[in-house]
C-alpha cells in the first residue's frame, strides 16, 4: 500500500457508484464499486433514488479507505453530468427522484422552445443545443410537476444541483453549495463566455437563481468531508464531470487531443484550447476545465446508448450471458451477415439530436442470433463514432492522429480493432482505463499541491495497446453506408403519426 498520500476519487456514474484510491503515481491502491437501481417510471423517463447515490457512494468511499489504510490526502469527485434534483436547505432531503440525463420527458418543451426560436440564443450563450439531455428543462419540470416546489423554490427553501452539488452538500454536512464549471457547463443555464449563471435563460427557463450552487474551478477548495462519514475531515479539492474528467485522465491537455469514452453511453471530447469553437454541424462547445479562473474548451458528440445496449442484450432478451461474453460472441462471426442495430432506446444523441427515435434492428433473418444481435450492439457504438468524428472534423479540420480510449467496453479487444478499423484511426488503450476516476485524482493532487502544474499529470498517461486500422476504405464505406440506411430508417419510422406505433385492432 505504500505510505505515501493518496487521493481518493469518487466516481458516482448512471450505473454505479464507485470510488477509486490512487497514489501519487496513478497506479490503483485500492477501489469499490456498488450498481445503481435504474427507475423507469414511463417510457423514454430514466430516474434515480438519490437516498441509493449518497448510501452506495458512502459504502464503497468507507470501503476503499480502510482497504487503503487511511492515508487519504484529497478528494475528488467525478459524476454522471446533467442528471440533476432538488433538496430541502434544512433538512438536505430530495423532493423527488434525481432525473437522470438520458429523460426524454421534456422533449416536447424542448420542441416548443425551438419552433420559438429560441435554440440559436441558448446555443450562443451556453454551447449546447435545445434537448431534453440537459439539466435546465429537467429542472423546470421538477419545479411544475412536484406539488410545492416552485413556491418552496420562490422562497430560497430549495437547493438544486447535478449529482456533484449534492454529494458535496452530503459530504460537507450541508455546508457547501458549490459545482464546477465543467458541471455548470452542462445544465443550459451557465453562460460559457462570462462565466456565470446566465439571467436571460434563467427567465427563459423560469429557473429561481438563488437555488443554483456557486460556480467554481475545477481545481479548488470545495470543503472538507465532517468527520462521522470518513473518521475524519478530508479536503476535497477537485471536481468534473465524468467526460471532462475522463480527458484529464487521458492527459488530452493540448488543442487537438481526442479521447472517447465507452461507458452507458460513449462520448468523445476533443480539446480546442482557450478558445471555443463555434459547432456547425450541432455538436457540443462545453467547458472541457478550468483553472485559475481560465477555461479550456472542447468540442463534444454525445452518444445516448453504447454499452447500454450489451446490457439490454444481457438484462433483456437474455442473449447475452455478460458484458465481457460479447467479445467472443462477436469475433466467432466472420462478418455482420447484413444485420444492423440502431440502439435510440432514448432518442438519438449527436450529431442527430432525434429526441424521438427510438430503437430499431435491421437485416434480421431466420438465422439470426445472439452472435449476430451482439456484434451489430458493437458495430453500432462504432459507426456512431464514425458519425461523431466526421462531424468534428468539419468544425476542427486539424487531422485526429490517435484516439485515446476508456471505459469498461475499451477492455473489449474485438470492439478496440473494428473501432480501429472503421475509424480509420490509430486506437491508443491505456495502462489505467479508469481514467474518469484518473482525472477526478489529477484535479485533486493539483489542488493539493502535490504536482505544480497540469502538465506534470501527463507523464502518468501510459499507453497499454494500440490498434491500428487494417480494413479496406472499400469495405468501410459499405459499412457505414448501410449503417446511415439504417438510421435514416429508423428517423423515418419515428416521424409516423404516434397512433400509427400502436398495432390497430383487429375486427
Amino acid at each position: 500500500m505504500g505510505n505515501g498520500p493518496q487521493i481518493l476519487a469518487i466516481d458516482q456514474g448512471t450505473t454505479s457508484s464507485r470510488a477509486i484510491v490512487f497514489d501519487l503515481g496513478g497506479s490503483i491502491v485500492s477501489t469499490a464499486q456498488q450498481e445503481l437501481d435504474q427507475i423507469y417510471p414511463q417510457p423514454g423517463w430514466v430516474e434515480h433514488d438519490p437516498e441509493s447515490i449518497w448510501n452506495t457512494t458512502l459504502a464503497v468511499c468507507r470501503q476503499v479507505i480502510n482497504q487503503a489504510g487511511n492515508n487519504i490526502a484529497a478528494i475528488g469527485i467525478t459524476n454522471q453530468r446533467e442528471t440533476v434534483l432538488l433538496w430541502d436547505k434544512v433538512t438536505g432531503r430530495p423532493i423527488h427522484n434525481a432525473i437522470v440525463w438520458q429523460d426524454r420527458r421534456t422533449a416536447d418543451r424542448c420542441e416548443t422552445l425551438r419552433n420559438a426560436g429560441h435554440e440559436a440564443d441558448v446555443s450562443a450563450r451556453t454551447g449546447l443545443l435545445l434537448d431534453p439531455y440537459f439539466s435546465a428543462t429537467k429542472l423546470a419540470w421538477l419545479l411544475n410537476h412536484v406539488p410545492g416546489a416552485r413556491t418552496r423554490a420562490e422562497r430560497g427553501e430549495l437547493a438544486a444541483g447535478t449529482i456533484d452539488t449534492f454529494l458535496l452538500w452530503r459530504l460537507t454536512g450541508g455546508i457547501v453549495h458549490a459545482t464546477d464549471a465543467t458541471n455548470a457547463s452542462r445544465t443550459a443555464l451557465f453562460n460559457i463566455h462570462d462565466q456565470m449563471w446566465d439571467d436571460t435563460l434563467l427567465e427563459r427557463f423560469n429557473i429561481p437563481a438563488a437555488m443554483l450552487p456557486e460556480v467554481r474551478d475545477s481545481v479548488s477548495d470545495f470543503g472538507q468531508t465532517i468527520s462521522e462519514h470518513f473518521g475524519r475531515s478530508i479536503p476535497i479539492l477537485g471536481m468534473a464531470g465524468d467526460q471532462q474528467a475522463a480527458l484529464i485522465g487521458q492527459s488530452c491537455f493540448l488543442p487537438g487531443m481526442l479521447k472517447s469514452t465507452y461507458g452507458t453511453g460513449a462520448f468523445a471530447m476533443l480539446n480546442t484550447g482557450t478558445t471555443p469553437v463555434t459547432s456547425t454541424t450541432r455538436l457540443l462547445t462545453t467547458i472541457a476545465y478550468r483553472l485559475d479562473g481560465i477555461p479550456t474548451y472542447a468540442l463534444e458528440g454525445s452518444l445516448f446508448i453504447a454499452g447500454a445496449a450489451l446490457q439490454w442484450l444481457r438484462d433483456e432478451l437474455g442473449v447475452l450471458e455478460n458484458a465481457a461474453a460479447s467479445e467472443t460472441l462477436a469475433a466467432a462471426m466472420p462478418s455482420n451477415e447484413g444485420v444492423y442495430f440502431v440502439p435510440a432506446f432514448t432518442g438519438l444523441g449527436a450529431p442527430h439530436w432525434d429526441p424521438h427515435a427510438r430503437g430499431a434492428v435491421f437485416g434480421i433473418t431466420r438465422g439470426t442470433g445472439a452472435n449476430a444481435l451482439t456484434r451489430a450492439a458493437i458495430e453500432s457504438v462504432c459507426y456512431q463514432t464514425v458519425d461523431l468524428l466526421t462531424a468534428m472534423s468539419t468544425d476542427y479540420p486539424q487531422k485526429v492522429h490517435s484516439i485515446r480510449v476508456d471505459g469498461g467496453m475499451a477492455e473489449n479487444a474485438w470492439f478496440m480493432q473494428f473501432l480501429a478499423d472503421v475509424t480509420g484511426a490509430p486506437i491508443e488503450r491505456p495502462v489505467v482505463t479508469e481514467t474518469t476516476a484518473l482525472g477526478a485524482a489529477g484535479l485533486a493532487v493539483l489542488g493539493a499541491g502535490l504536482v505544480d502544474s497540469i502538465d506534470a499529470l501527463s507523464q502518468r498517461w501510459q499507453c497499454r495497446n494500440v490498434y491500428t486500422p487494417s480494413m479496406k476504405e472499400s469495405d468501410r464505406s459499405r459499412l457505414f453506408a448501410n449503417w446511415r440506411r439504417a438510421v435514416l430508417a429508423t428517423q423515418a419510422f419515428a416521424q409516423l403519426p404516434k397512433e400509427s406505433h400502436h398495432d390497430v385492432p383487429l375486427a
